[in-house]
Parts: C-alpha cells; sequence; structure tokens
C-alpha cells in the first residue's frame, strides 16, 4: 500500500500550525562535513536515548507492578523468541544461520550505524602467534554488512534468505528503558531482483513482519493468558507513512516527539525513508551511507515526490507510554546508489573495502533487510517497562536504583 493510501486520514490527527522557520534548506548533495555542522544542535539525528537520567526519572511508569515474575518472564521470552524465528523464516522464506560477534578491523564489515562517525565500534588487539599474526579485532555494531557477503557464501537463490540470533555491543548508547549496551536482534537478509526495489514490495515485507510479530503476541496470550489483561493488543494492522508526511502534521516537533505525537493517534506505524534531507533542512534521522537506500525517488498517488526505500517499525507502548522502535530495515544500495551516498556523506573513500567493492562490481546480491530488536520486541510483548526486565546486560548504579524506586526488577 502506497503511502498516500494512509497519509490522508493521518493528516487529520492533530493538526499543527504551519512552520515559520524561514532559514535555508540543506542541499542532500552537500558533504557530510557541512551537513554536520548546519544540523548541529537542531535535532536528535543520531544519538538514540532520553540523554539524562532525570529524564528517565519521569518517565519510567509509577505504581508498575510487572505481570510476570523473573521465573515466567525467562519461560515466556523463550516462548516468544522461539515463535518468531519459526514464523520469520517461514513467512519471508529465510533460514536460520551462524552469525559473528567479533570481525577483522581491516575489512570494513562492521556497521557504523550513522553517517557522522558518533558510533564507534570496540575494538581489541589479538596478539596471535606472539604477535608475529596478529589481527585487530572489533565487537560488530550489527550484522548489515556481514549478511550480503553471506548471501553470496551460502549460495542464496532469488527469494531465499537467511536470519540471524545477532549480539553486538553499542558502546556509545546512553542506557535508558530501552537502549542497552548489549543488543540482540534477529538481523535478516533475503535475495531479491532488480524489479523488487520499490516501496510495494518493501511494504509487502513488513506486513509480513507484522504478521509474524502480532502472531507471536496471541502465541504468549494463550500461554500467559495475564498479559490480556491490563494493556491493549497490538494494533492488527501496521500503517505506512512517509517521513515528509509525519514533518507535515508536526512541523514544530522534534524528530522524536513527531513520533511520539503520532503513535498516539495510530499506535503501529512504518515510517518510510529515513536518511534523506526532509523540506525543513533535515534527515528524520541519519542513517550510513553503505546498506539502505534512502535516496531512491518514489511517488505517492497524488504525485509528490520523496525519497527512500528504508524506513523503521514503531508502536505505542503502553506500559512506558512511549514510542518504541522495534526494527529498522529496508531495500539495501544497488552499486549507483551506493556511489550516490557515499558522495552524499564525504564517504568515498569507502569504495575500497571488498564489500563495497562487492555492491559496485554486481558481485554481491541485491537484497533487502534488517534487524528485528529482541528485547525490545519482548519488553512490547510480556508488557515490562525496562529492556533490562528481559535482557542481562551492565547498567549505571543511578539506573538500577531508580528502577528499584519503581518496582523494577532489572536482571543482572
Amino acid at each position: 500500500m502506497p503511502t498516500a493510501a494512509v497519509s490522508g486520514k493521518m493528516r487529520r490527527c492533530r493538526a499543527e500550525r504551519p512552520a515559520t522557520d524561514s532559514g535555508r534548506g540543506l542541499n542532500p548533495e552537500m558533504g557530510i562535513g557541512r551537513f554536520m555542522q548546519s544540523v548541529h544542535g537542531r535535532d536528535d539525528l543520531a544519538g538514540p536515548g532520553i540523554g539524562n537520567y532525570e529524564e528517565v526519572e519521569k518517565i519510567l511508569p509509577k505504581g508498575y507492578r510487572p505481570i510476570l515474575d523473573r521465573k515466567e518472564t525467562q519461560k515466556a521470552i523463550f516462548e516468544a523468541k522461539g515463535y518468531i524465528e519459526k514464523h520469520l523464516c517461514r513467512e519471508l522464506n529465510l533460514m536460520m544461520t551462524t552469525v559473528p560477534l567479533i570481525v577483522d578491523a581491516e575489512s570494513g564489515i562492521n556497521d557504523m550505524l550513522d553517517r557522522d562517525g558518533s558510533r564507534t565500534p570496540v575494538q581489541f588487539h589479538i596478539s596471535n602467534d606472539y604477535n608475529k599474526h596478529p589481527i585487530d579485532a572489533q565487537v560488530v555494531q550489527a550484522a548489515t554488512k556481514w549478511k550480503r557477503f553471506a548471501l553470496k557464501e551460502l549460495g542464496m537463490e532469488m527469494g531465499e534468505g537467511i536470519c540471524t540470533d545477532m549480539r553486538a555491543v553499542r558502546k556509545d548508547y546512553f542506557l535508558d528503558h530501552d537502549h542497552s549496551a548489549y543488543v540482540d536482534q534477529w538481523d535478516w537478509e533475503r535475495v531479491i531482483s532488480a524489479d523488487q526495489r520499490n516501496l510495494p514490495y518493501l511494504e509487502q515485507t513488513v506486513k509480513k513482519i507484522w504478521r509474524v510479530l502480532k502472531g507471536a503476541e496471541t502465541h504468549v496470550h494463550e500461554s500467559f493468558p495475564r498479559l490480556k489483561e491490563k494493556y491493549p493488543e497490538m494494533a492488527d494492522k501496521i500503517e505506512f507513512i512517509h517521513a515528509e508526511e509525519v514533518l507535515e502534521m508536526f512541523p514544530r516537533l522534534p524528530r522524536k516527539e513527531r513520533e511520539t505525537a503520532l503513535l498516539k493517534e495510530h499506535p503501529a506505524v512504518f515510517i518510510v525513508g529515513i536518511g534523506w534531507v526532509l523540506k525543513n533542512g533535515h534527515p528524520h534521522e541519519l542513517r550510513a551511507a553503505d546498506y539502505d537506500d534512502w535516496v531512491t525517488e518514489t511517488r505517492t498517488k497524488d504525485g509528490r515526490v520523496f525519497h527512500g526505500l528504508n524506513g523503521d517499525i514503531l508502536v505505542w507502548n503502553p506500559v512506558t507510554k512511549r514510542r518504541h522502535e522495534l526494527s529498522s530495515m529496508g531495500i539495501r544500495v544497488d552499486a549507483k546508489n551506493l556511489r550516490k551516498q557515499l558522495e552524499i556523506s564525504g564517504q568515498l573513500d569507502s569504495l575500497r573495502f571488498d564489500y563495497h567493492k562487492g555492491i559496485m562490481s554486481g558481485e554481491l546480491p541485491l537484497s533487502i533487510g534488517g534487524g528485528i530488536g529482541q528485547s525490545r520486541t519482548l519488553m512490547l510483548l510480556l508488557k515490562k517497562a525496562h529492556l533490562g526486565e528481559v535482557s542481562v546486560t551492565v547498567w549505571p548504579k543511578i539506573l538500577k536504583d531508580i528502577c528499584d524506586k519503581r518496582n523494577i526488577h532489572v536482571l543482572e
């Protein structure tokens, strides 16, 4: 369903005054250095999270009582996890595969997450063979680039793909209620054809993923009926809207507040076109230049020109009463758009890496892929207030103390 099919309805919710910012818009073709100078201080384009613990304390729910105890929670985690892996593979024709935790730093295969360089991987030296044959390694931040290599290496045919139980470390996150340094995702990738590089195919794929997530909700409700009692169920259908349309609806709000305002009216959305510069001179959010395609021109039914074949699945979380991102995904760059996005980002030197060479030469297959946050999804399905209730990782003492006050049992 093209975005125009729902955008008219969405525009009717919570009308905003028109923007009065008369500043010069940004040219998406400018280099990333000038681009970042222009956006500095204007929006939260890259760094996720809330930003300070005074705000975290305000947003954590008061009077919270977990529906499942810790033992039940562990059982429910694996009920949901098993269902999602099985049915995601069935819906998208994927097979489960192994995935690296560490990669060679010189390979260029690690994911830099955003194109501003704000989030860097954990790196360490392996003094192999008394430093005669050492390796400088990195802990993966995501398996995005590796998956495209894996499609080729495993001989995946058209319409086939892989799904991984990916683990990563993102050391530059601010640790709050739904961001942790430890990341777990269902990272998946599927081979597609050139004529499938379009918005309808992207939306068709998103609907299949949503069907799996809704099925997982039904599954855990059958096993743990108390989960149905207090909070509303997830929306039956997911709606599609372009980032430009969200900006038109809420021109005075920064990005995350735009998403929050939207989700209050439409509790499950896929925001399309993340990375391209919008009419206010800023992208909805920064995206890396070398995997999702955020430059391809698309047209709505009423003839408006937008950009991007990627996006995010976001939902309204009834426990935290906040926006809740579940997945980032998209149709991946082809050779033409890889070069264009690297040029926009001032990163053409990346073309020296094998991954980029493989795309430019056509050696690596065209693909669609994404990552579905496991702990984020489990947090939503099991009606939890904090990521630490479903994921074991490190948290600062200040956050653990706040959680204790709110009856939130963070796993350690």
